[in-house]
């Protein structure tokens, strides 16, 4: 097993970009090598990369074989392959009907999609997010890095590149089809939670000087139990609310290009309850995460 720890960490090093350098390739062979070596999370890993074609060819088939055998030991990844086995997919993963939405504000453009996710979707992103959440938060214009800012006080958890499992995937790919982008354009899936007294103040998801802009933003409710929480866009005089499942697409940026400044928007504080939401920030082209200074 030291074998398979030591293949581990390099991986995951490779993955991440220690030392300035990303090697997707490198850390995706590295991790198949792991789990066949019997690190069961390398090979979760690899399947997650399979899934989702970082580090070489796409394999939803073979990601889903993977995951099946290893739902065998692992109560996780069978829940997963449930989940999947729930969905209305094509054999590459994608939905086999393209979500339609309506045009509800065009300053800014915002569109509602009901029912994009089902409930159990909305049910399983909370209870695998739960165990991650982190204070949520921001990205600072000056250096790119996420830091935390009084701005934003709810929690998060993202579903980075190792932990987009199949069916987080499926969602994603369901989310690019909605905004008609490439899945490729997301930036990790988030799942949100605010409770008592927690928001997000007004704020624009597009950053200044990002060159590879944030130009749509996906909001999904995954509940419904709680008071507050309206999300708000000042411009438009509008508080929106959705059901369980349902979600907004909202555009970041005008027709010249640059961030709309209608697109400012709020999270409302909660009064009871608990408001889960997912979030994912989609942008102007594939989106890698950063390595180095900045995170543009």
């Amino acid at each position: 097993m030291a074998e398979a720890d030591d293949l581990f960490a390099e991986a995951a090093a490779k993955l991440s970009g220690v030392g300035g350098e990303r090697d997707t390739a490198a850390a995706r062979e590295l991790f198949r090598r792991a789990g066949g070596l019997g690190r069961a999370d390398a090979a979760v890993v690899f399947a997650n990369l399979l899934a989702s074609g970082v580090g070489g060819a796409r394999d939803w088939p073979g990601a889903l074989r993977l995951l099946a055998s290893l739902g065998e030991v692992s109560a996780r990844c069978r829940r997963e392959l449930e989940i999947v086995s729930g969905m209305a997919l094509d054999g590459e993963g994608d939905p086999a009907v393209v979500p339609e939405g309506e045009v509800v504000c065009e300053t800014p453009h915002i569109t509602l999609f009901r029912g994009l996710f089902t409930a159990g979707e909305c049910r399983y992103l909370a209870e695998a997010a739960a165990p991650m959440l982190a204070p949520a938060v921001v990205v600072d214009a000056k250096t790119g890095r996420q830091v935390p800012d009084p701005v934003r006080t709810s929690q998060s958890a993202g579903f980075t590149w190792p932990l987009e499992n199949p069916a987080v995937h499926a969602l994603n790919r369901r989310i690019a089809a909605a905004s008609a982008t490439a899945p490729e354009q997301g930036e990790p899936l988030q799942v949100l939670r605010y409770r008592p007294g927690q928001a997000y103040k007004p704020h624009f998801d597009a950053i200044p000087g990002f060159s590879n802009q944030r130009a749509m933003t996906m909001l999904v409710w995954l509940n419904t139990d709680f008071d507050g929480g309206e999300t708000a866009f000042p411009a438009a005089k509008m508080k929106l609310r959705g059901g369980v499942g349902d979600a907004i697409l909202f555009r970041n940026m005008g027709p010249d290009g640059r961030p709309d400044p209608a697109s400012a928007h709020a999270g409302l504080p909660v009064g009871k309850g608990e408001k889960w939401l997912a979030s994912r920030w989609i942008r102007e082209r594939p989106y890698e995460p950063p390595v180095g200074p900045r995170a543009a």
